[in-house]
């Protein structure tokens, strides 16, 4: 099975962080084999930029406010989220239970949620 290639311009449906959604995004950028380096949100102009396919950092554009961090809300993977000492970040995984992984603009973090 090929690898899809993308070209900028490209419209692609993608879980927006800022919208808390799934969210038409156009393309911005590729990589010369044809996978997304960047691309932007339609409705809130949030960026998201990827590295071999995996999204590495994304920035708040003007949608919706996430929500502030909660260690005892439960989260789910494309949630998003503000976090008082690392900005605005985006779930990446449910890594178990009580963990998960957030992608925010300085890396990724694993914080706890659904604590009683």
């Amino acid at each position: 099975m090929k690898a899809e290639k993308y070209s900028v311009g490209d419209s692609i449906s993608l879980m927006c962080s800022g919208c808390d959604d799934e969210q038409p995004h156009t393309i911005q950028t590729v990589t010369k084999l044809g996978k997304i380096s960047k691309a932007i949100c339609d409705t809130c102009e949030g960026v998201s930029t990827f590295n071999r396919g995996v999204k590495t950092s994304v920035s708040a554009g003007k949608g919706k406010a996430a929500s502030p961090y909660d260690r005892t809300r439960k989260y789910r993977k494309g949630q998003a989220m503000t976090h008082d000492k690392f900005g605005h970040g985006e779930v990446t995984a449910v890594v178990e239970p009580q963990k998960i992984d957030v992608l925010f603009s300085d890396g990724t973090r694993r914080l706890i949620h659904a604590q009683e």
